[in-house]
């Protein structure tokens, strides 16, 4: 392998090496990942031990939360609604693994916590099992089911498949139903469980989020976000995890949520220009929505700019993704600037009918040419960063 490396850099130089290996990044890095894995069970296995006892000590009502897209989001929405309510403690960050969960439960669960809201991950079957072992939910949440990390499950099926292993043993499940997965999961659950069908397209179930921002609790008006941007589908199971343990959402706190960072933050720069920060998503739903939002923020006449690596671990919908996010940026936006080489030939054919494309080598030289050429009334949307390993 060495060898092979040493040839390509010697005859195509990096953007050889570049083009041949990114489709393998992931691959390499669940090798990785796998071959570590006795290592890392090893080594955690101390403060997995005292996060169990922990748990059983303070004994909080334990709520899940995974799905495709929308855990870290809801898992924050659950904290600020229930601020005020209960004594809660939120894993930190995307703290969504054993060895991150087991840090926020020793470092951060009192006695006398009531609750603690736990946002699970998983990269393969079997991990969200693994957890739900020691971290036994009350209540379990599933956002969505979306074609995130297809590069490790292959279908949609697996993913939802992955993600239901959190049901098991909980005694309450909440549901996104706008999901065609989630939906039938909800049907096949009810009766062996308490089931609360969450939803932005349909009035009939338990939490409805409607189009006008107002949240419906079982047909009864509590409340409505005052941020238009919000996800409807997140504030719904953040609401139906408050039913769940016997609480409606208070109308003052549903006004407040904000968004997590990194995800359609929107702030002013020095320049007058509008910069919306996304670069924490990476499922196309979400990105189509943040480039939505340029339309709204930039005034008539001014560039609306959008600067994006592309959307990885979407198996071999990937390539196919990227072109459709590009022709909506194309839609959306005046400029287009394309970062890096990982995604660098689908965005470039999708973004063919755009004002102006740009292809930069780094995040750092697309921030530079957005503070150079921006001014007030521009808007820049930053969608998805990608980590230093895809080139």
């Amino acid at each position: 392998a060495a060898a092979l490396l040493f040839l390509l850099l010697a005859v195509g130089g990096a953007g050889v090496v570049a083009v041949m290996v990114a489709p393998a990044i992931p691959l390499l890095v669940d090798a990785a990942l796998w071959l570590l894995w006795p290592v890392e069970v090893r080594s955690s296995t101390r403060f997995v031990d005292e996060a169990s006892r922990r748990l059983a000590s303070v004994a909080p009502t334990v709520v899940a939360i995974t799905g495709s897209f929308g855990k870290t989001t809801t898992k924050a929405h659950v904290g600020r609604l229930l601020r005020n309510r209960r004594r809660v403690v939120v894993s930190p960050a995307s703290f969504n693994n054993r060895l991150g969960l087991a840090r926020s439960i020793n470092e951060q669960l009192t006695p006398g916590t009531e609750v603690f809201v736990a946002e699970m991950g998983t990269y393969g079957r079997g991990e969200i099992r693994a957890l739900c072992e020691w971290i036994r939910p009350t209540v379990s949440v599933i956002t969505a089911i979306g074609p995130v990390h297809l590069e490790r499950f292959g279908t949609l099926e697996a993913v939802a498949s992955a993600k239901a292993e959190i049901v098991d043993g909980s005694q309450t499940l909440v549901l996104n139903i706008d999901h065609p997965q989630l939906a039938e999961l909800a049907d096949a659950e009810e009766g062996r469980r308490e089931v609360i069908r969450c939803s932005s397209s349909s009035a009939r179930a338990d939490v409805y989020v409607g189009p006008d921002s107002m949240v419906y609790l079982r047909g009864q008006a509590i409340g409505a976000t005052s941020d238009g941007e919000a996800f409807p589908g997140n504030v719904a199971c953040a609401v139906g995890v408050l039913a769940a343990i016997g609480l409606t959402a208070d109308p003052a706190d549903l006004a407040s949520l904000e968004r997590p960072a990194h995800r359609r933050q929107v702030a002013t720069a020095q320049s007058g220009a509008v910069v919306i920060d996304d670069t924490y998503n990476a499922n196309p739903v979400g990105a189509r929505a943040a480039l939505s939002m340029l339309g709204r923020y930039a005034s008539p006449g001014a560039r609306r700019v959008v600067v994006t690596p592309g959307l990885v671990e979407l198996g071999r919908r990937q390539f196919a993704e990227n072109v459709a996010l590009a022709e909506h940026a194309a839609r959306e936006a005046t400029d287009i600037v394309i970062v890096g080489r990982t995604n660098r030939r689908a965005l470039l054919e999708g973004s063919r009918g755009a004002m102006s494309v740009r292809v930069v080598d780094s995040r750092e030289e697309a921030v530079a040419w957005v503070r150079r050429t921006l001014g007030p009334g521009d808007a820049v949307v930053y969608e998805n960063d990608l980590p230093d390993h895809y080139p």
